[in-house]
């Protein structure tokens, strides 16, 4: 089983698009995204949830008013003042630091695991699909991460897949270590500008980093052509492959719009484009 993810220095460059039509492609696939922090590969997938679980990820203070003497010590020494006058706990301003647990006298502030999120199990036409929605501001995105991933990894091996796709987050934090981890190949999704190429260094910087084989795709490069052979040099002198060159199309919003994976919205030069890029991929061996 060959594991790809699908990755980007920074958002907007195309990569959940692209990897949404490049998943329609082969046969024998599970599909993860772990892009938790605003999963959104579902829209173009259309995924059937067949389970859904609860995810915690870190652990809140409750208070215990049968207990609680209400000194105010915890109020007092609370920096995010998540001690509300009644003794209760604010959760949105709430770190998790557990200082008013250890501080308390009678033991009445316990430390509890708090849902932040949930995950699911779903199909799709396209095979198996693994994904999350954590809650807004919630942490601990890399843990759901490695979750996700390792579930669609499990799954892939239990029904013998040719593949694992995985539409991996923008930037270069714990949820990309989480998402890279173990991975055959990275595909990172930039575009020609000043930005972009300077997240792609960012990014391109981290897989090396884990010695991840990395491939390019310059996603409308067509738009700045100069910065255009920037990327293809940079490229050049780290040693990454740049798997294909994709054109400014209307195309694409269209198909965004009606949910529907590029692939399978048109046939054109755009979509041949994408068949070649498929191609490298799969063929695509480690030296």
């Amino acid at each position: 089983m060959r594991q790809v993810a699908f990755i980007s220095g920074k958002g907007g460059t195309g990569k959940t698009v692209l990897s949404g039509a490049l998943s329609a492609i082969p046969k024998k696939q599970v599909i993860a995204d772990c892009d938790v922090d605003a999963a959104n590969l579902h829209l173009l997938l259309h995924p059937e949830r067949s389970e859904q679980y609860p995810f915690a990820g870190g652990n809140k203070p409750v208070i215990d008013p049968g207990i609680c003497i209400k000194c105010g010590i915890c109020r007092e020494e609370c920096r995010y003042e998540a001690i509300t006058p009644e003794f209760r706990v604010n959760t949105l301003r709430c770190e998790g630091c557990g200082l008013c647990s250890h501080l308390c006298p009678v033991e009445a502030v316990r430390m509890e695991p708090q849902q932040v999120g949930e995950w699911y199990r779903s199909e799709t036409r396209y095979g198996p699909f693994v994904h999350a929605r954590l809650g807004v501001g919630q942490e601990n995105s890399g843990k759901l991460t490695s979750h996700i991933k390792q579930t669609a990894k499990q799954i892939a091996g239990e029904q013998g897949a040719d593949y694992l796709l995985v539409d991996g987050p923008p930037g270069i934090g714990c949820p990309l270590i989480a998402t890279i981890a173990g991975i055959d190949l990275a595909v990172i999704v930039t575009e020609p500008t000043l930005s972009a190429i300077h997240d792609l260094e960012r990014v391109s910087g981290v897989t090396h980093h884990f010695r991840v084989h990395t491939g390019v795709i310059i996603n409308k490069y067509d738009l700045n052509e100069e910065l255009t052979h920037h990327i293809e040099s940079f490229s050049a002198e780290h040693g990454i492959q740049i798997l294909g060159k994709l054109p400014f199309s209307e195309e694409v919003e269209h198909s965004v719009i009606q949910g529907i994976p590029l692939i399978e919205y048109s046939r054109n030069s755009f979509t041949d484009d994408l068949q070649d890029i498929w191609h490298k991929i799969s063929a695509y061996k480690r030296n």
